[in-house]
């Protein structure tokens, strides 16, 4: 039933066996990296940390996430002069002007914010040492035992060579933001730490503490700047203990 594959054919199953073959190099590969010891280990895990960025990469430019959209259905009767040809026939569905970013705050580096004062956090407490090696002699790994904010685009890093562990069951995505002046609350999906004002370390790693200035989508809530644009992303201060309550509830820097 097999063909002789030396005169170029291929027996029956061997599309199937070739499609086995890529299911199992992923496993191949994790198995190699397990058992690599040293240097090697070292330059292997890099080639594979580089692989996984370029691959997530790939897939975010695949995702269809147009910023804008051509409205087919608002067509305009009569001759539409030529520079307002592009002006309305689009809509933006994701509009990424903030007000310019509210510059003069973000230079200053100043908000006027609910909480003006906050209690320090030590590393001692932000910080779990973790003791690892054959012996569990090295300590020079760190778990946070507060809850972060880890960006879509992270990349972790090979496990072994990883100095600050961020545990899944504390990464947090959503906060519970209150608008003071429309006295509501919103859940609404974070975009990043601004600042956390016991340690720059802390705004680094996405360590969210009471009085942590947050940046929080706010697209859903359809707010407009004076010129008329849409506001996307603003300030939030955390109120609560996240890390306690199991929930960030903050409130919005109007």
């Amino acid at each position: 039933a097999v063909v002789s594959t030396q005169s170029g054919h291929y027996g029956r199953d061997h599309d199937e066996k070739l499609r086995k073959k890529n299911a199992r190099s992923s496993h191949k590969a994790s198995m190699k990296a397990k058992k690599l010891h040293g240097l090697k280990a070292k330059l292997y895990n890099k080639k594979r940390h580089a692989e996984k960025i370029q691959m997530k990469k790939a897939i975010k430019m695949h995702e269809e996430k147009q910023t804008k959209a051509k409205d087919a259905d608002n067509v305009q009767e009569g001759a539409v002069p030529a520079y307002l040809l592009d002006r309305e026939t689009q809509t933006r569905a994701k509009v990424l002007s903030n007000m310019v970013k509210q510059k003069r705050k973000e230079k200053a580096g100043k908000w006027t914010v609910p909480i003006p004062k906050v209690k320090a956090v030590g590393e001692d407490e932000v910080f779990k040492v973790l003791a690892t090696g054959k012996r569990r002699k090295k300590t020079w790994k760190r778990m946070v035992t507060k809850v972060t904010f880890v960006g879509e685009e992270f990349t972790r890093k090979p496990p072994k060579y990883e100095r600050f562990i961020r545990p899944m069951g504390l990464r947090f995505k959503k906060a519970h933001v209150t608008h003071p002046e429309l006295k509501a609350t919103f859940c609404l999906p974070m975009i990043g730490v601004k600042k956390n004002p016991n340690s720059p370390m802390y705004t680094q790693l996405g360590v969210i503490t009471k009085g942590t200035v947050i940046e929080v989508n706010v697209s859903e809530l359809g707010l407009v700047t004076t010129g008329g644009k849409v506001v996307w992303g603003k300030y939030a201060q955390v109120t609560n203990h996240p890390e306690n309550d199991g929930c960030i509830n903050a409130v919005l820097l109007v």
